[in-house]
């Protein structure tokens, strides 16, 4: 459908949708493919291409691929799918604790791999390479790139989302993010041989101060390594000793190709944002809901998505008030945020890092808290919602924008 808008004193011809989705990775994907069956004119919108590289340890649980509904055995016929039985945790220069769970609790994958495979699924438009250069409103609707509009926009673009930098959320703002310096590279057979790490037995490496942790992750031959910490002023510092530390262990390989990438996140309990407004919503990362402590962001970007079509399903006039139960099915399925910590119950450093020492020597502690609590969120039961309708991989179907 095709409607004029007047732009710079010239009519300009504006194709319209039922809504538009800003970004394509798994939160912007995952709402595309559970609406595409409802009849809306879906178009998604994302600056890249792909398959596209995205540096991510990347782990999907039983619980995320059974949201998604993926059988783990279809998609590791053609991606890479590296059962975790186990885990190595420590603090960083101290003895590590290795745990095996008897069975397979998480899988490693190629992020690049895996967004590719869910948005080859997806059977709504498509306008990828598309970088969002202009949103504005209009009688009511959205206007993307002087181009599409929609009564309904989806901020899914992660935490640089233009959406969201478009209601002040964002970079620049005054919320803390978690800093990341990582890199994913295929090993040579030397390095390889020379690394010690298992892949079916990530390893999670704690700073002694608690505010920030290292990890690395083997995925067949492809290896993936770095450190996250809340102050990014000393995160070159404490990486360089740790990337120190696994070299002299032989954990990871003496020669490392390229450079560690930047990548940022915001944690669930630190978002100030909105999830809603007039005729807008953000999920994913764009809506700052990656776990804590872990800053695990996969599966709360695909519940999320499931929880907006939900909402979105049920018709709402698309008005802030209509759409906030999008916001308090969040609230219920991830806690409710608290914006003023009490600082009053805090447990003091000198306290509770020597504590967290101790702790990190307990393979109790260290599996049934650290795993299977921070990094599992197997306490978190599966998401309830009504059956999405069953749908096929079907390239040929793409309708691209």
């Amino acid at each position: 459908m095709l409607t004029l808008r007047r732009l710079a004193g010239r009519p300009v011809e504006m194709d319209y949708y039922d809504l538009i989705i800003i970004g394509g990775g798994p939160a912007g994907s995952t709402l595309a493919w559970a609406l595409q069956s409802t009849g809306k004119r879906i178009l998604l919108i994302d600056k890249a291409g792909f398959p596209r590289d995205k540096d991510c340890a990347g782990w999907v649980t039983p619980a995320g691929f059974d949201a998604l509904q993926i059988d783990p055995s279809d998609y590791g016929a053609n991606n890479v799918l590296e059962p975790i039985r186990g885990f190595r945790i420590g603090m960083i220069g101290r003895r590590a604790v290795e745990n095996d769970h008897g069975e397979t609790v998480s899988y490693g994958i190629h992020r690049a791999e895996f967004d590719h495979y869910l948005i080859r699924r997806v059977r709504t438009d498509l306008a990828l390479k598309t970088p969002i250069t202009a949103i504005s409103q209009s009688n009511g609707n959205w206007v993307i790139n002087q181009r599409w509009e929609t009564p309904l926009l989806i901020g899914a673009g992660g935490h640089f989302c233009p959406v969201a930098r478009f209601i002040g959320a964002g970079p620049g703002n005054h919320e803390s993010v978690v800093t990341t310096r990582e890199m994913e590279f295929e090993m040579t057979p030397q390095q390889a041989e020379a690394c010690q790490a298992r892949a079916d037995r990530p390893e999670l490496w704690f700073c002694r101060d608690l505010r920030g942790y290292a990890w690395i992750f083997r995925k067949g031959n492809h290896l993936n390594l770095g450190l996250g910490r809340e102050d990014p002023q000393h995160l070159r510092r404490y990486l360089n000793r740790f990337v120190a530390l696994m070299q002299q262990e032989q954990r990871i390989p003496p020669d490392l190709p390229g450079r560690f990438r930047n990548h940022t996140y915001l944690l669930y309990d630190r978002a100030e944002r909105p999830l809603v407004d007039d005729g807008l919503m953000l999920i994913g990362d764009a809506a700052g809901l990656a776990f804590g402590p872990s800053g695990e962001g996969i599966r709360p970007a695909v519940e999320s998505a499931l929880i907006a079509a939900n909402v979105i399903r049920a018709e709402p006039d698309l008005s802030a008030r209509s759409l906030q139960p999008y916001g308090e099915a969040i609230a219920r399925r991830f806690g409710t945020r608290s914006m003023q910590p009490d600082n009053s119950t805090r447990m003091p450093d000198w306290v509770r890092v020597p504590l967290a020492s101790r702790l990190m020597k307990s393979h109790w502690f260290t599996r049934k808290v650290v795993t299977e609590r921070w990094f599992l969120h197997q306490q978190v039961p599966p998401l309830d919602l009504p059956a999405l309708p069953q749908t096929r991989q079907n390239a040929a179907n793409w309708r691209h924008a």
